[in-house]
């Protein structure tokens, strides 16, 4: 475990499974890094090293899914994982997809800071305040990588 996943760990108070889940994919970018230009096939060798039960990418590009319980804590995690994308690899957008408006609603609040249940709290000094572009704004914000340094 690296100073960041730990910090992640503790500045968001992971439950096992979450951890777990965030190991997984420490141990996937280890493996894989996301400025390596490599074949499926070869990103699919190296997840099944440290996860044999990976036996295909359901898209045309390596994709993980993972599974935990209800009520775990999926959008903690999720923030967990953008947190470590953002603090390690430099990745600075990212698509959130929500499958109806209930749960559309609720991302947006989880993304807002200040708000009970935000995704990033404690972790101020890895990841900036995060702009949040909706359906609802996007026309007001402009094009979404205009500006390379946002």
């Amino acid at each position: 475990m690296n100073d960041t996943q730990r910090m992640i760990e503790q500045a968001l108070s992971l439950r096992d499974p979450q951890k777990e889940s965030l190991d997984i994919l420490v141990q996937i970018l280890n493996k894989i890094s996301l400025k390596e230009n490599i074949s499926d096939q070869e990103a699919l060798r190296r997840i099944q090293e440290i996860r044999p039960s990976v036996k295909d990418f359901e898209r045309a590009f390596p994709c993980i899914c993972f599974a935990i319980a209800t009520g775990v804590g999926k959008t903690r995690l999720m923030g967990a994982m953008i947190a470590y994308l953002h603090a390690e690899c430099g990745v600075k957008n990212f698509m959130v997809l929500a499958p109806n408006l209930t749960v559309y609603n609720k991302l947006k609040t989880d993304f807002t800071p200040n708000t009970p249940k935000y995704v990033f709290p404690g972790l101020k000094m890895m990841v900036d305040v995060p702009q949040i572009i909706t359906g609802d704004n996007y026309h007001q914000i402009g094009g979404l990588f205009d500006n390379p340094n946002d």
